[in-house]
């Protein structure tokens, strides 16, 4: 222990025999002593076998869509059509309760897997956590209205987690429809469709009448062909959660999908950090399920607790081996959550960028107009060298939402708000998520700060704070020892940490510390307004009476980006 200790005041950090190190400290003391450290993620990987499948055991398995875009655009409307169209379903949205997930059945026997996205929450949360869920991303646009901010949202999501997108250019009955607008305002953003000439498919439908909708989910189905999308249904399950909650009359249910294997009532699951055996299985109708295979949403009873949207699920032979991993890992998130600051701050990227490791810098810009959106963009762009990479994931017009701090998140991304603020619950997912949110109001700031944090000089401000000051009344000379000033202070406190500077006649003569703060003999820590006391200043005696002597101490300011 001493010696680690040691090594660590070698670094400048004054540890204690019980103090959690994070995970660069880690690295650097165990390179002095000539260890290399390996990091273990929360989700212990190689305790689960990851079963290899044979060419021959795969089967076709139907396509995951996610269906996203802007509030009111109709993506609710579409679901609810092609559940109605549904073969299976029978009486119209005969859906008790949501699920978030829906099993769809076409004419010509084809099934479909739907996510349906509260504000892409879940299908954020999970690419943030590695599971690439969906195969395929269906973006609703009104034909009426423009391409919103949400709409970008989702196209950024989309290509983020590089999933291939077919947009349906909804509500083409309404009389005010252009759905060439649409196509348009993707054409600027670099998404050519197909009727003009592009490679992303599209097709004009109305979820209300249902028109169009057999069409849309046909170039669906051939996007999915593209993709040769197969699993193995013999093997045990795997997949991901989709939500999770707590019901009142049924304990914990959640809600998951299997792209692998075939779930069945009894089996031993192991999700995140829980745990249970599948009690009962349900469809999004409430059905009885006995067993679900490849690409099946079902709700399932039985988990000990409520899994994170996005973890990864796996089925074990043996109940012990499940918990004991469950139990594992929550131990290795409560060590994590001590130990690693997950996302980057400005001032991270300059420590970083000093060490040199760091290549690329993600933004996500939000601002009050459009015009200042595009100039703020095109700045940031022109500030990217070889040595670092600046990408701006996303940017639009309106307030700083949660959805772009989970893309954040998601990506490791910085957030800059140009005349914005956070709404919501943005601020708090911010603060949970420790993503790094800067406010500016004037262009050069945001500029500059970026180029300060790219040239690794972002680092905290040293401010000076005045803690009192004192009047000298009196000198006492001592052999030996120097002048001693009788002093009385006159406001505020004098610590015997301080700094202080010497004033004669508001000039300041001198900085320094001081060698010692005594009241009468003995040696005092702090002495305050009204008291008398006696100091000695180090290396200093030029002293008269009437000088003032001033306390101050320096405060680190984090650097704010104005």
């Amino acid at each position: 222990v001493t010696q680690i200790i040691s090594a660590c005041m070698s670094l400048g950090m004054m540890v204690t025999m019980n103090q959690r190190l994070d995970a660069e400290t880690l690295s650097i003391v165990a390179e002095e002593f000539g260890y290399k450290v390996e990091f273990v993620t929360a989700d212990i990987e190689e305790s689960i076998e990851e079963v290899i499948d044979k060419e021959e055991d795969l089967v076709h398995r139907a396509p995951i869509v996610t269906v996203m875009g802007h509030v009111d655009h109709g993506k609710t409307s579409l679901l609810d059509y092609i559940r109605k169209e549904n073969v299976i379903a029978g009486e119209s949205g005969g859906i008790t309760q949501h699920i978030g997930a829906y099993g769809v059945q076409l004419d010509g026997g084809q099934k479909i897997a739907f996510l349906d996205t509260p504000g892409h929450e879940a299908f954020t949360a999970m690419r943030a956590r590695g599971a690439q869920v969906t195969d395929i991303a269906i973006i609703v646009a009104a034909a009426d209205d423009d391409i919103m901010p949400q709409t970008k949202e989702a196209i950024s999501h989309a290509q983020a987690a590089g999933v291939p997108i077919v947009f349906a250019i909804n509500k083409i009955d309404l009389p005010a429809a252009n759905p060439e607008k649409i196509k348009e305002g993707l054409a600027n953003m670099n998404l050519l469709v197909e009727d003009w000439g592009g490679k992303v498919q599209s097709h004009d439908i109305s979820a209300k009448k249902g028109t169009g909708v057999k069409e849309l989910l046909e170039k669906v189905l051939l996007e999915a062909e593209l993709l040769e999308l197969k699993a193995n249904p013999e093997k045990a399950a795997v997949g991901t959660v989709v939500e999770a909650f707590l019901d009142k009359g049924r304990g914990y249910v959640s809600t998951i999908l299997v792209q692998a294997g075939t779930l069945k009532v009894g089996d031993y699951v192991l999700a995140g950090k829980n745990s249970g055996k599948v009690k009962a299985m349900h469809d999004e109708r409430g059905n009885d399920v006995e067993a679900a295979g490849p690409s099946t949403p079902v709700s399932i009873l039985g988990l000990d607790g409520a899994p994170q949207a996005g973890d990864k699920f796996n089925v074990f032979e043996d109940e012990r081996e499940a918990k004991q991993i469950a139990s594992k890992r929550a131990q290795l998130q409560r060590e994590q959550s001590v130990r690693t600051q997950r996302h980057i701050t400005l001032d991270e990227i300059g420590r970083r960028i000093a060490l040199g490791d760091f290549q690329e810098l993600n933004i996500i810009l939000k601002g009050d107009v459009d015009g200042s959106v595009e100039a703020l963009t095109d700045s940031f762009q022109k500030l990217s060298t070889e040595e670092i990479q600046v990408n701006i994931l996303h940017k639009g017009v309106g307030a700083i939402t949660e959805s772009d701090v989970l893309l954040a998140s998601a990506s490791d991304a910085i957030i800059i708000g140009f005349n914005v603020r956070p709404v919501g619950n943005a601020r708090m997912i911010a603060d949970k998520e420790e993503i790094d949110i800067r406010s500016y109001s004037i262009i050069y700031d945001a500029i500059n700060d970026l180029k300060d944090a790219m040239e690794g000089m972002l680092s905290p401000e040293l401010k000076e704070e005045i803690t009192g000051t004192a009047e000298i009344r009196e000198m006492f000379k001592v052999s030996k020892v120097g002048t001693i000033a009788g002093c009385m202070v006159t406001n505020g406190k004098i610590l015997r940490s301080s700094g202080i500077r010497l004033i004669r006649d508001g000039v300041v003569v001198y900085t320094g510390e001081l060698a010692s703060l005594k009241r009468f003999k003995d040696d005092a820590k702090e002495v305050t307004k009204g008291y008398d006391c006696g100091m000695q200043i180090k290396n200093y005696n030029d002293i008269k009476e009437g000088d003032i002597i001033e306390a101050f101490h320096e405060v680190e300011v984090k650097k704010k980006l104005k």
